[in-house]
């Protein structure tokens, strides 16, 4: 059987089926920032005419790089990244560096994130997501039978989670800085890790990122309205302050009721919901879609998941098993987070939704981490597919045998 056939079709279609709809949710949301933006570009003397598909147009460029490294991840065999992991590492930590010297790192909103390359920014903390897993994957293979112990397991841990994440708390970025622990820690206790000292490591991260975050101002302000919402959700003193995206949230979330207002036709896209086409899209798509129809995307990203963790249970080594894992752990870490961020159930983070939120690196980052999935699945033995086929034939017997009984 070619190789190819082997791979994961049903995966990479509803990655597919993800990403074209979040083309077209943002050709629906971003009509307003669009057409604001090009607006400014008009007056500067930059652009002849507004438009209202400004986002939607670099949007389809996204997609199509996106694409294109999904296609490369996809052919390379997956021990090319366990060759060059730690290359990759170091080199993305030098891009993180980079971000702090003056004229190469770009501050966008409130933190300083992006590297301008001339006439693109890159977001170096997207593709840490990938390069930390190799990492991680490869150390934590060598460390098998030494992962539990103190010395040889726990401390190289904590000082490996601590260098990736100081960097990303310094821009500060609250939400890759959660991604980067919480995929860590998962890794960690699959590779073999003691529990103690799984909950130790991310406290250690805990101390020593958080502090930094927290001496910028408007990130205690976030916290400031997620507590107030929490234990005051009555009391609307910050909803025309620093508490305002997360109010139009809210309206957004809880104008759609079951069925949405109809495609097309949000209110709160109008300049009401800041980074409308990114941070705060899944708040646009309920106002739109409502919440029957939301579930279907969220079932999507919910078998996504499931089979992303198939990848991993059948992987035809460890290394495959940990690098599957940990692809898998940021995407669904990072879907709860954008949600939980909408929903008021976590402060405001600035992590985008995957697949469907505006954003060339996370996309880019995203399908191609896709692509090391579909080929991991790829190596997945024969002997092992037999097995499931076996597997499967057995339980359906056992069904049949149930329903006749």
């Amino acid at each position: 059987m070619p190789v190819y056939r082997r791979a994961d079709f049903f995966l990479l279609g509803i990655a597919l089926g993800l990403s074209l709809f979040g083309l077209a949710m943002i050709a629906s949301v971003s009509v307003y920032q669009s057409y604001q933006l090009t607006s400014r570009f008009v007056e500067a003397g930059t652009l002849v005419a507004p438009s209202n598909a400004f986002y939607l147009w670099r949007s389809f460029r996204h997609m199509i790089v996106a694409l294109l490294a999904l296609c490369v991840t996809a052919v390379i065999p997956y021990h090319f990244w366990q060759k060059h992991a730690r290359s990759l590492f170091l080199l993305n930590l030098a891009l993180l560096v980079m971000l702090f010297i003056p004229g190469l790192g770009n501050d966008y909103g409130t933190a300083r994130s992006w590297l301008q390359f001339g006439f693109f920014t890159l977001q170096p903390s997207e593709f840490l997501k990938i390069t930390l897993v190799f990492y991680l994957a490869v150390w934590l293979q060598k460390k098998e039978t030494l992962i539990s112990t103190f010395q040889e397991g726990f401390i190289p841990f904590v000082v490996l989670l601590c260098l990736s994440t100081v960097l990303v708390a310094m821009q500060p970025d609250l939400g890759s800085f959660m991604i980067f622990s919480f995929t860590a820690s998962v890794m960690f206790f699959v590779a073999g890790g003691n529990i103690i000292h799984l909950f130790m490591g991310g406290a250690a991260a805990g101390l020593l990122g958080l502090p930094i975050i927290l001496n910028q101002e408007y990130v205690r302000n976030r916290f400031t309205v997620f507590l107030h919402v929490l234990f005051h959700p009555d009391d609307q003193t910050y909803r025309e302050g620093i508490g305002f995206q997360i109010y139009q949230a809210l309206i957004a979330i809880g104008s759609g009721g079951l069925f949405g207002v109809g495609y097309g036709k949000s209110i709160q896209k109008y300049g009401y919901l800041p980074e409308v086409q990114s941070d705060t899209i899944f708040a646009a798509m309920a106002e739109e879609l409502g919440f029957l129809r939301l579930l279907i995307v969220l079932g999507l990203y919910g078998i996504l998941v499931y089979r992303g963790l198939r990848i991993a249970r059948h992987a035809p080594d460890r290394f495959g098993l940990l690098v599957a894992t940990g692809i898998t752990t940021v995407i669904c870490v990072q879907t709860l987070l954008n949600i939980c961020v909408n929903l008021s159930l976590l402060p405001i983070t600035g992590v985008t939704l995957p697949f469907i939120s505006y954003g060339g690196s996370s996309l880019v980052s995203t399908l191609a981490s896709v692509g090391i999935l579909l080929n991991i699945s790829m190596h997945s033995s024969q002997e092992d597919r037999a097995v499931r086929r076996s597997a499967r034939k057995t339980q359906l017997g056992v069904l049949q045998r149930f329903i006749h009984s």
